[in-house]
């Protein structure tokens, strides 16, 4: 039986307003709606699609996030996961990719796993390198960015687009993939899952259950030392036509080297 762990995250609503707190430099996650992060449904998707495949697979939804976000998490289990697994204490507020990293690492490695799939950039903090991180900390390959993904006996393969070229890369499993926007939009949960995913286990875990102690990573944690909102958009140059409008639009694009 493979084991599937899918990291997902809560992230500010797309469509909704961002902002910052000028006070703490953190998310403002009061300003608009949370929702779980577009990439991340979508790399549960392929763990789904290979269990819709194979019975026998077991597929974990895995998030570090708040307290109030069980139930964002919880879509992951009406989509189709087997179990799901929730990271949240207050030690973790403001916690960077560093942290992060361990303490997924720490919950993957406790949960057990064949396969680690993620999303290659969130939408909010867009750090881009948790999954390299993740793989790295529990010493596993790592195959990133991947715009196909073929989970296969004992290896996981797909394929990387770069400037020039089109890659196609292989690791040995265990490992961590992450995959791109190209993989399939996520399914809808139905009536049958939403109702379903309200036995299945969800299990909620702390940085004591982890055995991970932030304040002795204080040295390498990143902090937010200054914080200013961005000014008002200035209005931009009007150019009315009194015959010489080609003229002063020519002298624009230059003075701003446009042209």
């Amino acid at each position: 039986m493979m084991k599937i762990v899918v990291l997902v995250k809560e992230v500010p609503d797309t469509y909704g307003d961002r902002k910052l707190s000028l006070e703490t430099g953190l998310a403002d996650r009061g300003a608009s709606e949370t929702v779980l992060d577009e990439i991340g449904e979508r790399a549960l998707e392929v763990a789904l699609a290979h269990a819709d495949r194979h019975p026998d697979a077991e597929v974990v939804v895995m998030s570090m996030s708040p307290e109030g976000s069980a139930a964002i998490i919880r879509r992951g289990l009406q989509m189709g996961a087997t179990s799901a697994v929730h990271i949240a204490d207050e030690g973790l507020v403001g916690a960077d990719l560093g942290l992060t990293a361990e303490v997924l690492a720490a919950a993957v490695q406790r949960t057990g796993f064949d396969l680690v799939i993620a999303g290659n950039l969130s939408t909010d903090g867009s750090g881009g390198v948790l999954p390299s991180m993740v793989a790295e900390l529990l010493d596993v390959p790592a195959a990133t960015s991947l715009n196909t993904v073929e989970i296969g006996d004992g290896e996981v393969s797909g394929e990387r687009a770069s400037d020039g070229a089109t890659m196609r890369v292989t690791a040995e499993l265990p490992a961590v993939v992450s995959i791109t926007e190209r993989l399939p939009d996520a399914r809808f949960p139905n009536f049958k899952g939403i109702m379903a995913a309200k036995k299945k286990p969800f299990e909620t875990l702390t940085l004591a259950d982890l055995a991970v102690e932030p304040e002795d990573h204080s040295a390498s944690r990143s902090i937010v030392i200054g914080l200013s909102e961005k000014p008002p958009r200035s209005g931009g140059v009007k150019i009315v036509d009194e015959g010489d409008a080609g003229g002063r639009l020519a002298d624009f694009l230059i003075q701003n080297r446009l042209a």
